[in-house]
C-alpha cells in the first residue's frame, strides 16, 4: 500500500474528504517525525513503539580489502511493532 491508496483508505473508514484525510496523515507523520528528532519515543498502543537508539562505536572488517576500519557511534530509528501486527 503506497500512500495515495492509505489516505483513500482513511477517507473511506472515516468518511471524510481525501484532501481532509490527506493533510491528517501529513500532520501525523510531521508531528512523530519532529518527536523523533528530539529524541522523544513515539508510542502508538497497540500498533507500534518508534524510539531513538544509541549505537555504539565499532571495528567492521572491510569485506573488499579486509581492512579493519572503525565506524562511529551513531544514533538510529528503531521500530517494534504493536500486538495489532501479531499474523
Amino acid at each position: 500500500m503506497n500512500k495515495v491508496a492509505l489516505i483513500e483508505a482513511i477517507a473511506a473508514k472515516a468518511e471524510v474528504s481525501k484532501a481532509l484525510a490527506g493533510k491528517v496523515l501529513d500532520a501525523a507523520l510531521e508531528a512523530a517525525v519532529e518527536a523523533v528528532k528530539k529524541g522523544e519515543g513515539v508510542q502508538l498502543v497497540g500498533f507500534a513503539n518508534i524510539a531513538v537508539v544509541e549505537k555504539p562505536a565499532r571495528k567492521a572488517k572491510n569485506p573488499r580489502t579486509g581492512a579493519i576500519v572503525e565506524v562511529p557511534a551513531k544514533k538510529v530509528v528503531k521500530i517494534k511493532p504493536g500486538a495489532k501486527f501479531a499474523l
